[in-house]
């Protein structure tokens, strides 16, 4: 037993001592082998879009730490690249060419040491870039109060639609508005403006700061009001969610986001809670804003996921509406005008917690455009498939549409 403890000691020492001991030249090579590492052989090249894949043979040795690739990827500004592969993998991707063409990539082996091989050369010739994709497919139209951007990247790469205005008193273009995305299809509308013809331009960026050419285009932006909520009415189907607590529908247009709303029962009814009204005239909808029920801010039977459908049907028929459908999905006399889900609290705080700030946020309304692409409607239903509890219950204070008439 004095044995053992004695061994534990002794152990328990050198520990402390290895621990204390203060490691010298942390940031050295951790090889002193000085010699030059040959270099890359039996080199394969596959191009794709803006890049290349690289593959290759690395050289005997066991010494070789990574290899690097330096290149040109825009010969107009010079902008280079270097991107590095460890030792592990036989291939290297080099990207980000601002063009279809020719370029010379320079291919290096290094050590352990730090020490370069003899530089090798491969061409490449990558196809076109997605950005010059996406650029092909601008689509630039007149929208309510202003103009209406649509593109396609089937290649789903990141990139960024540049929205440009000139005003009148000025000779130069301007950055008004910037989306950047990786989804297959883009279309926002980027508005402010009154119906006078103004002069737009849009351009395509990607993540290596390569820019397209720029589409220019003089567009009169349509005329947008707020639909006259005194012409609303209610227009209950048997789909619809029942009333509850004397919260009617007609609620949701009174001009107040305080006091009473629409509630339904507090039953196990099937989702979604759905509700319709009419507009008392044929609209081409632009936006809207739909208020919660404050003191159950992101809570209770509040909307986080929910559609809007349209009719443009003198009496449209009742249908029963799925929980999920895609924009533009056509069901008997009504169309899905619109997908929406409510941001959770802007501070991050979890939705049973939010902030003071949060919930005077919640409260301002949630401001929602219809796709342009959407059909005039006469009549609208608002369909929740998921409220912020769970509950199979809905409720909201206040909807405002914006639009057209004519």
């Amino acid at each position: 037993m004095h044995n053992k403890y004695i061994i534990w000691k002794f152990a328990l020492l050198l520990m402390t001592v290895v621990a204390c001991t203060k490691v010298k030249d942390y940031n050295e090579p951790i090889s002193g082998d000085k010699i030059k590492p040959g270099v890359i052989s039996n080199i394969k090249v596959a191009n794709f879009n803006g890049g290349s894949y690289i593959t290759y043979s690395l050289p005997n040795g066991g010494n070789v730490l990574y290899v690097k690739a330096d290149y040109v990827i825009n010969e107009k500004t010079g902008k280079k690249r270097q991107t590095k592969s460890s030792y592990y993998s036989d291939s290297i991707t080099v990207e980000g060419f601002a063009e279809k063409k020719e370029y010379t990539v320079t291919l290096t082996t290094v050590t352990r040491s730090n020490v370069e091989s003899d530089p090798v050369t491969v061409k490449v010739f990558p196809d076109t870039p997605v950005y010059r994709l996406v650029a092909r497919t601008i689509r630039m139209q007149a929208d309510f109060g202003g103009l209406n951007v649509q593109t396609s990247n089937p290649n789903k790469k990141p990139t960024g639609v540049i929205v440009l205005y000139k005003p009148a008193s000025s000779d130069k273009y301007a950055i008004y508005e910037q989306k950047f995305s990786d989804f297959e299809e883009v279309g926002f509308s980027s508005r402010g403006f009154d119906t006078l013809p103004k002069q737009f331009a849009v351009y395509i960026t990607d993540q290596w700061g390569n820019n397209s050419d720029t589409v220019f285009q003089t567009i009169n932006p349509l005329f947008e009001m707020e639909l006259d909520k005194s012409k609303f009415f209610a227009n209950a189907l048997p789909s619809d969610g029942k009333i509850g607590f004397g919260w009617v529908l007609t609620n949701l247009w009174n001009k107040s986001t305080g006091g009473n709303g629409w509630h339904t029962v507090q039953e196990n009814a099937p989702l979604p809670i759905v509700c319709t009204f009419g507009l008392g005239v044929s609209a081409k909808i632009s936006r809207f804003t739909l208020y919660g029920r404050s003191g159950y801010e992101y809570g209770h039977g509040n909307p986080k996921v929910f559609s809007l459908w349209g009719s443009d049907k003198p009496a449209p028929a009742d249908q029963v509406l799925p929980i999920f459908a895609e924009e533009g999905t056509v069901l008997g006399d009504w169309v899905n005008m619109g997908n929406y889900v409510w941001p959770g609290p802007p501070s991050g705080a979890p939705p049973t917690a939010p902030t003071a700030t949060d919930r005077a946020f919640y409260n301002r309304g949630l401001e929602l455009n219809v796709p342009f692409t959407a059909p005039k409607a006469r009549f609208l239903r608002l369909a929740v498939s998921e409220s912020w509890s769970g509950a199979t219950f809905a409720h909201a204070m206040e909807i405002t549409l914006f639009g057209n008439t004519n």
